[in-house]
């Protein structure tokens, strides 16, 4: 897809190109939200968007800042436009060695090699595979790492996992002073691709770990089997070496993710922690409305990963302890139609429809000022925002053992519960229900906690600070936008 946005940066800022994999300005949620509150607040530079999706079936979620100069949004299923150059033998002797280099967790001396040619060349991905070369490295690959299975099983999984990297190496990335990825994986190796071309600094900033979420995925999928999934997770764990060898400074949200970082490579004098922050006033001065029912709330994504039928199993439970209840699902449902239809067909073989309300999207304040408690049932999270606001709001959370809830919920084991323990999380809400001493006790610190350790004016003037240190790193002048469709100087929103 071509460039979607483009205007006249102003001089005087530096300029930040933010790399974003299946998230801003796409598809809403705590990660986007927070992009959208680093580039408002740091109206000091200019923000370039180079975002990555699987399909080109994408609109733009949110209102864009006025310092944000630029918007690509690149297709990984996107058919080549690139005219066919055959590689020589020494492409592949290079490939061959970057292997090695990852397996002996050596310098990537190779891939920098690899980068140059492909982004001089621009060898296209089926020249690539479609060579006599290509076929005898992947046979000889075969047998070394895959003896055991039918070579059919690694060559497709070979094929497959290769050919969003090979693209990726096509593209042109356009020049910023600093490049700021939102994650590993596609989004990573981009950013790696930009250190080498350009010798930019790299800030890698991880809400979840990336590679352990597609994990996840790779495993749940029935697609995959064998030593395709074993494949699969490999590459994405590489990409995770990558990116952590290539980014100045990788950054965590809490502790245990950074321990996590380093031990899978990253240096640890190159690593951070820095906690989510929101912009407290909008959820202090709530008014609250009271309501006769007990008000349940589950904020976020209706998708898999947030687990909402756990949360649906867990109201059937409490349903049967607190007799004038209500449970609202806070959240976008078109993100996987296939899932919502499936949580609503669970909500209506429970006889729940009277209890259950689907909101879709909606301004979570509005619902803040009559939930009595918050739910949080996903199966992955890492720092989540929504537990924030409820505290600022003063609502109390209950929520699955996943990322640093635990910490964020004082290792309370009346409000956490392992995933998919709907009749833990059952208990908790009851538990909150009752005991008003309890509930008041929570309302107050964590008011108190929210208040001193995630707030949004530290996390923008830490990123500020951040841009700077780095930037000043290269003296070269600022660079000038690449030409998209239309002239610069052209706003184009489509």
């Amino acid at each position: 897809m071509a460039v979607e946005y483009i205007k006249d940066p102003d001089p005087s800022k530096k300029t930040i190109c933010l790399i974003a994999e299946g998230t801003y300005p796409y598809i809403t949620g705590g990660v986007s939200s927070w992009i959208q509150d680093i580039i408002s607040g740091l109206s000091n530079f200019n923000f370039m968007i180079f975002a990555i999706s699987a399909d080109e079936d994408n609109e733009i979620k949110y209102k864009f800042p006025d310092n944000i100069v630029y918007l690509e949004n690149k297709i990984l299923t996107a058919k080549e436009k690139i005219k066919s150059k055959k590689p020589d033998k020494e492409f592949f002797g290079r490939i061959k060695e970057f292997h090695r280099e990852m397996m002996e967790q050596h310098e990537f001396t190779a891939l920098e090699w690899i980068v140059k040619k492909m982004q001089d060349k621009k060898f296209g991905y089926r020249d690539l595979v479609s060579t006599l070369e290509a076929w005898d490295m992947a046979t000889e690959f075969g047998t070394l790492h895959n003896p055991l299975y039918p070579f059919s099983d690694y060559f497709w999984a070979w094929l497959s996992s290769h050919e969003y990297i090979l693209k990726i190496l096509t593209w042109d990335i356009p020049k910023a002073d600093l490049y700021h990825t939102i994650s590993t994986g596609y989004a990573g190796l981009i950013s790696a691709i930009a250190k080498i071309m350009y010798n930019k600094p790299v800030i890698l900033t991880e809400h979840g770990l990336y590679n352990k979420e597609r994990e996840i995925d790779i495993k749940r999928a029935k697609w995959v089997k064998g030593y395709q999934r074993d494949m699969w997770i490999n590459i994405f764990n590489d990409m995770s070496k990558i990116t952590y060898d290539y980014a100045d400074l990788s950054i965590a949200l809490f502790e245990h993710n950074r321990n996590i970082q380093i031990a899978q490579g990253a240096k640890k004098e190159r690593t951070l922690v820095i906690p989510n922050g929101i912009e407290a006033e909008r959820f202090l001065d709530l008014k609250k409305e009271y309501r006769e029912d007990y008000s349940v709330g589950f904020v976020g994504r209706v998708v898999p990963i947030k687990d909402v039928k756990s949360f649906i199993i867990c109201a059937k439970i409490v349903a049967e302890s607190i007799e004038k209840v209500k449970f609202y699902i806070i959240g976008p449902q078109d993100e996987d139609e296939a899932y919502y239809e499936e949580c609503k067909q669970l909500v209506e073989n429970f006889k729940l429809e009277d209890k259950i309300i689907f909101t879709g999207k909606a301004d979570v304040r509005q619902y803040y000022s009559f939930i009595d408690v918050l739910v949080l049932s996903s199966i992955r999270e890492a720092q989540p925002l929504v537990i924030i606001e409820a505290y600022l709001a003063g609502i109390p959370a209950i929520s699955t053992r996943v990322g640093n809830v635990p910490e964020m919920l004082d290792y309370d084991e009346d409000l956490l519960a392992d995933p998919k323990d709907s009749e833990k999380i059952a208990s908790g809400i009851v538990k909150v229900f009752k005991n008003k001493k309890y509930r008041d006790k929570l309302i107050k610190n964590n008011k108190d906690k929210a208040l001193r350790f995630y707030n949004k004016k530290d996390l923008i003037q830490t990123y500020s600070e951040l841009y700077n240190k780095y930037i000043e790193t290269t003296t070269s002048p600022p660079t000038p936008l690449p030409k998209g469709e239309g002239s610069q100087g052209d706003e184009v929103l489509r």
